[in-house]
């Protein structure tokens, strides 16, 4: 079991630790609604050090992303990020991951934790007739994330940089927490702002000190993974393992906009087939209409009892106060509106199907 740099700190702190993806990381620290409501709300800091980071350099940088990843890369400029996703030459996807232009030929792919090795993997498989230079950061390097509405404000004491005028997937290579040189990028999985701060393991626990520090007057707190989870779910945000996965088409997900046929990519031709012909299958959002908790592999049926899929993803949502959840139905019962009914145990509950997100701000 891998540890991250901060993993001392958040046991002093009384967090709850469990395995997740090979590391012991903090689920919660006073529980996921409290914990919930504080990014909603205000401003939490996450340890995400368990994602991992490649660097792609060289004039062959971009062919190489251009060829794995499904968006295209080619449109962005340095100090942009790119939400993308790695297709497999089977019709699913490898992983999604976020593309930073770090420098000219300079790329920063961060994926995530549990396939850090199946992505290297797949990323050297196609580098070997390309020979871009690829260096594996994963071990060396530590990410916060620091989320919510006050983010901006309660931060800008810790950086000369002007954090409010950092766009949404953009980032400014500049000084955080006496940290000359960190990656600070306006993204984030909570649909509620902020940023993550990429640094060097030896340099994180000196940021998350300032960072908790400077935030002390707006109510900053540490959150877990399971605040995490709830949070990017109200978004509709698709969580790999869950919601996407090997067997998966970027189609059928609603990743059709990080999937761009405008060049050849890994299996585009297929996708591109794929397309053309209507997909069977889509990753739709639902909202209960009577009491119960969606969980990931629950039915999905119709009135009669007939099946149209399982729940990928499901939670009680701390800002609404009803069930909700993500999962696959059959293109022809996927329509905003329809009911359908998730069967929870013993009873079948009814639910509608909305469009994420189900959390509007």
């Amino acid at each position: 079991m891998k540890e991250t740099a901060l993993a001392q700190t958040h046991m002093a702190l009384g967090a709850k630790m469990v395995p997740f993806a090979g590391y012991n990381m903090p689920v919660s620290y006073e529980g996921v609604n409290a914990e919930h409501q504080t990014v909603r709300e205000s401003v939490g800091v996450f340890d995400v050090s368990h994602m991992g980071e490649f660097l792609i350099e060289g004039p062959n940088a971009l062919e190489l992303i251009q060829k794995v990843c499904s968006n295209d890369a080619s449109k962005l400029e340095v100090g942009r990020a790119q939400y993308s996703c790695l297709p497999n030459e089977t019709g699913g996807i490898v992983d999604d991951l976020i593309v930073y232009r770090v420098k000219e030929e300079t790329y920063l792919l961060v994926v995530n934790a549990s396939n850090i090795e199946k992505d290297w993997k797949h990323l050297s498989k196609y580098n070997a007739e390309i020979g871009a230079e690829m260096r594996n950061l994963s071990d060396d390097y530590s990410l916060l994330a620091i989320q919510g509405p006050k983010a901006a404000e309660a931060m800008q004491s810790l950086s000369s940089v002007d954090l409010k005028s950092i766009p949404f997937y953009h980032f400014v290579v500049g000084d955080f927490a006496g940290i000359p040189h960190v990656i600070i990028s306006a993204t984030g999985y909570t649909g509620s702002g902020g940023f993550e701060i990429y640094c060097k393991n030896a340099e994180v626990q000196q940021v998350w000190d300032r960072v908790l520090e400077a935030g002390k007057d707006y109510g900053i707190k540490p959150i877990g993974l399971a605040a995490r989870d709830t949070l990017r779910l109200e978004m509709g945000y698709c969580l790999y393992g869950n919601d996407i996965d090997d067997t998966t088409s970027p189609l059928e997900a609603g990743l059709g906009w990080v999937t761009k046929f405008s060049k050849e990519f890994v299996n585009s031709k297929a996708l591109q087939q794929q397309k053309e012909a209507g997909v069977t299958r889509k990753l739709v959002g639902f909202e209960l209409l009577e009491k119960g908790i969606p969980r990931k592999d629950y039915e999905i049926t119709d009135a009669d009892g007939r099946v149209l899929g399982r729940v990928t993803s499901g939670t009680m949502s701390p800002s609404l106060g009803k069930g909700i959840g993500l999962g696959y139905v059959s293109t022809d019962q996927a329509g905003i509106g329809n009911t359908v009914y998730i069967q929870i145990r013993k009873n079948s509950v009814p639910a509608i199907i909305v469009k994420p997100p189900f959390y509007k701000g």
